[in-house]
């Protein structure tokens, strides 16, 4: 693919507030580019019409796209990006344990932590004691690819520190063995009623609140306008990850994006024109290929994340599910939300642990947390499951 130039890739910053910055990659093309793409652009936490969080990673974010570089011209509004990404080998996989003394909110800390310094969250495994200490289990990727030296490792020791506090009995990292594979193999944790409820679209949208769903997207497809292309036009409600849940559905069809014009109206509602094309550079003509990514892209728009609250009595539980994309990547930030969601409420989290199941003819990714509620702080079902879905679909 050639060398990669600091011109690969050129990210202008805004001079004022509330106007858009313009990122600009240059590369060959490939079908999931977008995908790709959208996927960093989410982990900094930034969104294609503004940013989500305040950030000071920019040198980060082009060192993560100059480190995946085929192009993809994607116009939004005001920003127009190109990016490109090569295929890159499997990261080792780390095993982060430490136990200390527990405190309201130290999970999300952590997590955010873990997060600022670009660690990949794969699974974990969280328990508290009887004696009021929390005994966590972090399996990790860095995508720096730097944990294997010891600066690296003493950097995140350092980091973490600050949230662990002086208490801290232990606090190691080391090369995960075989266990963190052979995970996903394990049974799932989820009842079939469970199952029913959150992953059968039918019942979902008759059982399932309103206020943890978006509205049916309108989706219709267009052979007419293009001598070459299929033009996808899409009118739904605007959410955190809109671009990377459409351009995730697509790559795993094997679809590959020309062109895409993005606009948003009243901040809520968005619109999108998606010039596509099959692997083989035909159009999609077939009426039960159109019917089939028409449906997905409905669920995948309307339920981008699943949440339910499960009442065990004495205990409730709360589970969060994704879907996984094809090249096996889960969506970011997921716990980092619901952790944050969680620590707003003051809800202490009493374990927690994240699981990748196979779920009909699809792996999911799903976070089951449950919610310590001896500490006498009541909050509704109704009111936690809200925040937790707010938190991870919403910038606001």
């Amino acid at each position: 693919m050639g060398l990669l130039y600091d011109d690969a890739v050129i990210i202008r910053q805004s001079e004022k507030e509330d106007e858009p910055s313009v990122i600009t990659v240059n590369c060959p093309d490939k079908t999931g580019l977008g995908c790709d793409l959208c996927r960093i652009i989410l982990f900094f936490g930034l969104t294609v019409v503004g940013t989500g969080r305040p950030s000071t990673r920019w040198g980060l974010l082009k060192k993560r796209l100059m480190g995946a570089c085929p192009s993809f011209w994607l116009a939004c509004g005001m920003s127009s990006y190109w990016a490109e990404l090569q295929p890159s080998m499997p990261p080792d996989v780390f095993l982060l344990k430490f136990c200390c003394n527990d405190r309201s909110g130290l999970l999300h800390d952590v997590t955010e932590v873990l997060c600022e310094l670009e660690l990949t969250i794969k699974t974990v495994k969280v328990s508290t004691t009887p004696d009021g200490k929390v005994m966590d289990l972090f399996y990790i990727t860095d995508t720096r690819e730097l944990m294997h030296t010891k600066r690296r490792k003493e950097d995140v020791y350092d980091h973490l520190k600050t949230v662990l506090g002086d208490d801290t009995s232990s606090c190691e990292i080391e090369i995960a063995g075989p266990d963190i594979s052979a995970s996903s193999q394990e049974p799932s944790f989820l009842s079939d009623a469970v199952i029913v409820d959150m992953f059968n679209i039918e019942m979902l949208e008759k059982h399932q609140d309103n206020s943890i769903a978006f509205k049916r997207p309108s989706i219709t497809f267009d052979n007419l306008l293009s001598p070459s292309h299929t033009l996808i036009q899409i009118v739904c409600q605007d959410h955190k990850g809109l671009l990377y849940d459409i351009m995730r559905t697509l790559k795993d069809y094997n679809i590959q994006i020309s062109y895409v014009r993005f606009t948003t109206k009243e901040k809520t509602e968005c619109e999108l024109d998606l010039f596509i094309m099959q692997a083989d550079g035909e159009k999609i003509a077939d009426l039960q290929k159109q019917n089939s990514l028409r449906c997905r892209l409905e669920m995948e728009l309307s339920h981008p994340v699943r949440v339910a609250l499960i009442s065990r009595i004495p205990d409730t539980e709360l589970v969060v599910a994704n879907p996984v994309e094809s090249s096996g990547k889960g969506r970011p930030l997921v716990f980092y939300d619901i952790t944050l969601a969680l620590k707003m409420l003051n809800k202490p989290i009493f374990s927690a642990e994240i699981r990748r199941h196979v779920i009909g003819d699809r792996e999911w990714e799903v976070y089951r947390v449950l919610l310590d509620e001896g500490d006498g702080n009541s909050i509704s079902t109704k009111e936690i499951e809200e925040t937790v879905w707010k938190m991870l679909t919403s910038w606001g």
